[in-house]
């Protein structure tokens, strides 16, 4: 079924009710005004020459026609092309020459790149802007109200692709990601089920895609006062006054957000009471932020589905079962629990290599390795990246599984315990080093805000060290913090091979969630210093 059926069907239950709505100044649609102005610009997007299975670049900024537009193209079954602009202009350049889009749908400014850098937009046939730009491209909005506001979405079969959406490259390239019709539902219907959604409920989403399985639900979706692509330098104070403006029960997004948030409530005292559920993603959530948010719910939980781009979600876990029941293990090392697999999803561990797979070498319960799954939600591969889609995909027994190029383990009720990026283990001194199970003995300092795990070539050997981002941001390693760090480093048998250690004023992260460290870029810098 196309997705885009969930509008139409969502429109005509609930008419009124409004779908999207903007937190800046209260402008919003009703799902039938979502559903309508959605069939006029599809009915336009036909007319200027968009076709089935074309690829097209989307690049509008959250507004209340973001989500209509997507839904625009999947009616005309179009492909939507995803690309974070947080990446950088090189990436992003790069990724769009790789994709090769036939069509173009943005705001002005990109029109505006594309002419002056004609060579990477060498494709495309159809070009439409959201103001008025001049030359060949068309404006989506000029006539748009003579239009039906009647249109039938093309019919789709669950393999057919949906969109194509990039990878942030945090350990590599950005690689464009192939999505179906059949995956976008699956999505939806897991997410819905894993939440116990409905219509009845209000969303405000950090991460503006998270928008599209939330509408196609029936929900209200409030776009917040932030800058997306900045999730690490939102304003708390308009975040929380949008959820108490717009009642808000369920929140999603980077932990970051959230960690800004729940300092701002607890200095001034402020409970959330609406919010049900504050779900967060992008990277392994500190323990701090679930007891934090302990204090500011009144009735609701935090959470953190586990997941990436190639397959979401794979596994979930509250903070409320984190703090109960795991949180010791984590302490000791044993790396950070992320519950149990999704309905639908099935997770196993498979031996560690960095080489393409033909075969399922699973692990015992206890025994660390490559995280793989498969279900519903596991996307086909890349999009004309063969190898790359080789190296990530083993298909058995009629099974395709996707190799999530993380180091976990399973524990006998079922539980996943993540430990890191493959990318970022340290081979060395015949054992292996894993990021997060190194770096949660040292998160323990009082003065540490965070540590990341780097590999180190000290003469012919390869060898683990620590580079610390201390919460008063110094960067002088005084002789009393070095002999507090030697010793933290002999409590483990993993932490005593540790010797190098460095101070970092503000660690690099990623561009999508600004949470995830940059440990290779980290790596490079150490190195320069040994």
């Amino acid at each position: 079924m196309n997705i885009a059926h969930r509008i139409r069907e969502v429109s005509k239950r609930i008419p009124d009710k409004k779908s999207v709505v903007l937190a800046r100044d209260g402008s919003s649609y009703t799902f039938r005004e979502f559903e309508e102005r959605s069939n006029q610009i599809a009915n336009r997007l036909v007319k200027l020459g968009i076709t089935p299975g074309m690829r097209t670049l989307l690049f509008v900024k959250p507004c209340l026609d973001f989500s209509v537009i997507t839904f625009a193209l999947f009616k005309v079954g179009a492909v939507p092309v995803l690309i974070d602009p947080g990446m950088g202009l090189p990436n992003l350049l790069n990724s769009v020459k790789q994709v090769k889009p036939e069509a173009i749908v943005s705001i002005g400014m990109v029109h505006w790149l594309r002419r002056f850098k004609k060579e990477y937009f060498q494709n495309l046939k159809v070009k439409v802007s959201l103001s008025p730009v001049g030359g060949s491209t068309h404006h989506l909005y000029d006539g748009l109200s003579q239009e039906s506001k009647s249109f039938t979405p093309i019919e789709m079969k669950p393999t057919d692709p949906s969109a194509i959406l990039f990878t942030s490259g945090g350990t590599g390239i950005p690689k464009g990601v192939n999505y179906t019709h059949g995956i976008l539902n699956a999505q939806t219907d897991a997410l819905r089920e894993m939440f116990s959604l409905d219509e009845t409920q209000t969303d405000l989403p950090g991460f503006p895609l998270f928008a599209l399985f939330t509408l196609a639900m029936g929900m209200t979706s409030v776009i917040p006062e932030m800058d997306p692509t900045k999730p690490a330098k939102c304003d708390p104070k308009k975040i929380i006054k949008n959820i108490q403006d717009h009642r808000i029960s369920f929140v999603a997004g980077s932990p970051a957000i959230w960690d800004r948030v729940g300092k701002y409530c607890l200095k001034h005292n402020i409970k959330l009471p609406t919010v049900k559920q504050v779900v967060m993603f992008g990277a392994p959530v500190r323990a701090e932020i679930h007891q934090m948010f302990k204090q500011i719910l009144v009735s609701g939980d935090t959470y953190t589905p586990y997941g990436a781009t190639e397959c979401l979600p794979v596994s979930l876990i509250s903070g409320s079962e984190v703090l109960n029941h795991h949180l010791p293990q984590m302490l000791q090392g044993d790396g950070t629990c992320i519950g149990k697999a999704v309905p639908g999803v099935q997770i196993n561990i498979i031996k560690t290599t960095d080489i393409p797979e033909t075969q399922l070498s699973m692990l015992k319960p206890g025994e660390i390795g490559e995280i793989v799954v498969t279900g519903l939600q596991v996307t086909p591969g890349y999009f004309e990246m063969d190898h790359e889609t080789a190296k990530a995909k083993i298909t058995q027994d009629g099974k395709l599984w996707h190799r999530m190029g993380d180091l976990g383990w399973m524990d006998q009720k079922g539980n996943l315990w993540f430990l890191g990026r493959k990318a970022h283990r340290v081979d060395g001194n015949n054992q292996t080093f894993y990021s997060i199970q190194m770096e949660s003995i040292f998160n323990q300092h009082p003065a540490i805000k965070r540590s990341a795990l780097v590999k180190l070539k000290v003469g012919d050997a390869i060898v683990p060290g620590l580079v610390i981002e201390r919460k008063d941001g110094g960067t002088r390693m005084s002789d009393a913090f070095l002999k507090e760090l030697e010793v933290l480093a002999q409590t483990t048998h993993f932490t005593k091979h540790i010797k190098h250690f460095f101070l970092h004023a503000a660690f690099p992260v990623d561009v999508r969630h600004n949470i995830k460290i940059d440990r290779l870029k980290l790596s490079q810098w150490a190195q320069e210093r040994v």
